[in-house]
């Protein structure tokens, strides 16, 4: 009976629980991210919300966490080539990310080929977002080591599919499979990991935590609100965007106009919608999560909120989390 919860998602990133702490825009300060690593778990870097929201120097911030915790810690890179001036950009944060000693990354949005090659170059390891088998093939073409597989239980950008149907799709592709979206307490972690899934990302209840620089009207939002009451919307990114339905969010509709549906569908046009989207967003959500609820915006958030019931230390979610499995794991 193993006594540990090792797995190959926990090798790959040189970690004790198989639990990472999902990268939020804005909610991935370098202060939870630290935390979450230092307590056996992964925090990972979104370099978007470290130097926009957050207001560091990148390499700075990257010390930050270091002076916090010398365990390992994770990278996001969004490889969406909407933008080619954030394309340059994001090449230029991973190799920061890289020379400040970070060796496990995690691509979205695109086709991670440019990340791959630079990571592997130093002996990394690179993991990918997919929500469908499609996604998860080309992701292996281009050589990612491991896939994060985005369920309709997910916050943020939600993928069709639940994590059973999911795993059973991916699962004869022959890399480690982590579980994202729907995991807020104890029992979805250890019931995550009995269907086969090598690790969990959980964002929304490390939202609710106390190193989290997230507005108060956000964790309260999130410790208030049931699954019914996620709701997704396309007017933040002009693709389904998973949040907490509001006032607000009644108000003003969960639908995008009949012109930005129109130009987001054009192959010419519809890169620099996206660019607007992704712009539109980022003051927006940054408004919402770090100033609260007199802005009336997004909180964005997945289903997992029903397990989340109070505000804890980050380093108390991965105790409690790991308790669980390993209790789990001694009863089968």
């Amino acid at each position: 009976m193993s006594t540990t919860l090792e797995t190959a998602f926990t090798r790959h990133a040189r970690i004790e629980v198989p639990l990472l702490c999902g990268a939020m825009y804005p909610c991935s300060n370098p202060e939870l991210v630290a935390a979450v690593s230092e307590a056996g778990g992964l925090g990972v870097v979104q370099p978007v919300s470290m130097i926009f929201a957050h207001r560091h120097d990148l390499r700075e911030g990257l010390k930050l966490i270091r002076s916090l915790t010398k365990k390992p810690i994770g990278f996001n890179a969004i490889v969406e080539k909407s933008s080619k001036t954030l394309e340059d950009q994001m090449k230029r944060w991973v190799d920061v990310a890289l020379d400040e000693g970070v060796r496990f990354f995690i691509t979205a949005l695109g086709s991670p080929d440019w990340v791959v090659r630079a990571v592997h170059s130093v002996g990394g390891i690179v993991y990918h977002d997919v929500t469908e088998l499609k996604w998860a093939q080309r992701a292996l073409d281009a050589g990612v080591d491991g896939l994060i597989c985005v369920n309709a239980r997910a916050g943020g950008h939600a993928g069709t599919k639940t994590a059973e149907v999911l795993f059973e799709e991916l699962k004869a592709l022959g890399v480690p499979l982590v579980c994202a979206g729907g995991v807020g307490d104890e029992t979805a972690f250890a019931s995550a990991l009995d269907i086969g899934y090598a690790g969990v990302q959980v964002g929304t209840r490390f939202i609710a935590t106390n190193e989290c620089k997230a507005h108060d009207d956000y964790k309260n939002a999130i410790v208030k609100a049931k699954a019914d009451d996620i709701v997704l919307t396309d007017k933040i990114s002009g693709v389904p965007v998973a949040v907490i339905k509001t006032d607000y969010i009644t108000k003003v509709g969960t639908k995008a106009g009949w012109l930005a549906k129109r130009l987001l569908q054009n192959a010419k046009t519809k890169h620099y919608v996206r660019s607007y989207y992704s712009l539109k967003s980022i003051w927006q959500l940054k408004r919402a999560s770090l100033q609260g609820m007199s802005y009336k915006d997004y909180f964005q958030a997945g289903k997992s909120v029903a397990g989340i019931d109070r505000v804890i230390p980050a380093g108390e979610v991965v105790s409690r989390f790991a308790q669980a499995a390993l209790a789990n794991r001694k009863a089968a």
